[in-house]
């Protein structure tokens, strides 16, 4: 069904490997509108709980396709930016937990997408940066937005301003990844925290990303009140009964899918 994207599911957990090896798993037109309809079919597909995105071979995603956006007008630049943005948009409102697994390069419209999902656990041989400066361009795909919110406003201009290429361990020690693991352990490791996730009441956890997301541009008094109203929503579901049921009978909750 898909030329560039492997998609499995197994017991509720997807997996999304996008495949373009010979391109390093740079993300074309192609590819962008593959992977907003794999995230579309997850979205409405109930069985599935959680997500995991890697990449196949040594690259997570070795950036945007830079052969083709080099014959693009700024028209076509355009109309191609404002399709990355719609993907990576959708992954990041997903209430569904989004992992990526970034087992090599994540270079720009790469990093842009691990950046896009909920968490980000890197191999000891993935490596992160934003280089399209030294295109002459800028990140396109909500870099300059999502990478200032993960590390700071300082840290995103020098990481971008100067193109520079970090190891795993200096995106860990900025705050760009959530944990750094073995290269021969990622997937294991990472169906392991999806797993984990899953295990949790699935209307929590899709109001728990929300709540995040929505109240982080807010100002504090709105986002307080933002999380009253997720909360609410949360405290009146079938989840609620059964997680609260089973902690008082010390037993494990059983909770249904959505």
């Amino acid at each position: 069904m898909y030329e560039n994207i492997k998609y499995e599911v197994n017991d509720g957990l997807a997996k999304v490997i996008i495949c373009r090896p010979k391109a390093m798993n740079a993300l074309n037109e192609d590819v962008l509108k593959e992977l907003m309809a794999v995230f579309c079919e997850i979205n409405s597909d109930d069985e599935v709980k959680a997500v995991i995105v890697t990449g196949e071979g040594k690259a997570f995603v070795a950036g945007a396709d830079i052969a083709q956006m080099y014959e693009l007008t700024s028209l076509e630049g355009r109309h191609m930016m404002s399709l990355g943005h719609n993907v990576m948009n959708y992954i990041e409102n997903m209430e569904k937990p989004v992992i990526a697994a970034v087992n090599g390069f994540a270079l720009g419209g790469g990093c842009e997408l691990a950046m896009a999902c909920d968490i980000r656990i890197a191999s000891n041989k993935a490596k992160f940066g934003q280089p399209e400066v030294g295109l002459g361009i800028i990140p396109g795909f909500g870099g300059t937005q999502r990478l200032a919110r993960l590390v700071g406003k300082g840290m995103a201009k020098y990481l971008i301003l100067t193109a520079d290429i970090i190891d795993s361990q200096e995106a860990y020690r900025i705050g760009l990844v959530e944990k750094l693991v073995d290269a021969d352990n990622l997937m294991e490791v990472t169906e392991k925290i999806a797993k984990n996730i899953m295990s949790k009441a699935p209307i929590a956890v899709g109001t728990a990303i929300t709540s995040i997301n929505k109240g982080f541009d807010l100002g504090m008094a709105e986002a307080s009140a933002f999380e009253v109203e997720t909360f609410t929503a949360a405290f009146g579901s079938d989840d609620k009964k059964e997680g609260m049921s089973a902690f008082l009978e010390k037993r494990k909750a059983e909770f249904k899918n959505r």
